[in-house]
């Protein structure tokens, strides 16, 4: 972009276009902050604002907000707000769901670390974190299947990608949660096989839920108008996606948890190289 254009386009900006551009900052400058918290924590074990819970819930409502400042780039205000809402209703309506029946994830146990539990059955963060998860895989997902956008079934692509990055996440996630930050504990069951403890049904929970909120919250993510076609192509997804990856994966690798890290270290790979293609091709 010329230096005309740039200069033009900033003297186009209304005040709130300006003020809108330094909340995004302010906000993804939080989260990276809260990150860089989290991840000291991990490493020297010692919390560094006094309680470790402080840090992570600052790292969820702080990535939380960025991720939808960011997608408000792209989409009008009230698309992105009731897209969130519907993402955090059922989210949170799924996990509390689990909470009470087992039904889908399986039998577990909210910790005290984890903090207030609403209604008996919610844990705070949960509907925060379908957020993360949702649109930063989407988003992801996006960036990977840009080469393929016009035609009939990338819809579908996008969702079919989403979910499958969501419970490879999750995955990386859960460990992190059991046995890193002490989140929640697995009950035990009758499956002969688990990860680190969870049941493998946790995985086809998040792969379910996943793909009822993104049935239900795409038609509000698309946008339709010319100008967005023109727009770059927006690489935080991928930057939230790789960080917290990364987050997991030190973590497990802090409890000699090696598969687990490695998990996360060929999710973040394998996810990079997927949208930097994508956005190349």
């Amino acid at each position: 972009m010329s230096s005309t254009t740039t200069e033009r386009n900033q003297l186009e900006a209304t005040p709130s276009d300006q003020l809108f551009a330094w909340s995004t900052r302010i906000a993804s400058g939080l989260a990276l902050l809260s990150f860089l918290l989290v991840l000291g924590q991990v490493v020297t074990h010692t919390p560094l604002l006094g309680q470790a819970e402080r840090a992570e819930a600052l790292l969820v409502v702080a990535t939380a907000i960025s991720t939808l400042l960011t997608q408000a780039k792209q989409l009008p205000g009230h698309k992105v707000l009731l897209s969130a809402t519907i993402v955090a209703v059922l989210g949170g309506g799924i996990h509390a769901v689990g909470s009470a029946t087992s039904i889908p994830f399986g039998p577990f146990s909210y910790a005290e670390a984890i903090g207030p539990i609403w209604f008996g059955w919610l844990a705070w963060p949960m509907p925060a974190l379908w957020i993360i998860v949702v649109f930063n895989a989407r988003g992801v997902a996006r960036l990977g299947l840009k080469p393929w956008r016009k035609t009939k079934t990338y819809g579908f692509w996008v969702i079919g990608v989403a979910t499958l990055l969501a419970v490879l996440f999750s995955l990386a996630l859960d460990v992190f949660a059991t046995k890193v930050a002490h989140y929640w504990l697995w009950l035990p069951t009758k499956f002969a096989f688990t990860w680190h403890g969870m049941p493998w049904t946790n995985a086809l929970g998040w792969a379910l839920g996943t793909l009822l909120i993104l049935a239900f919250a795409t038609p509000f993510l698309i946008n339709k108008s010319s100008r967005s076609r023109r727009l770059p192509p927006d690489y935080h997804p991928l930057i939230v996606w790789v960080l917290l990856l990364g987050l997991f994966g030190t973590g497990a690798a802090m409890e000699k948890l090696w598969a687990a890290a490695a998990l996360s270290a060929v999710t973040a790979i394998l996810s990079t190289g997927f949208a930097i293609r994508g956005t190349r091709w």
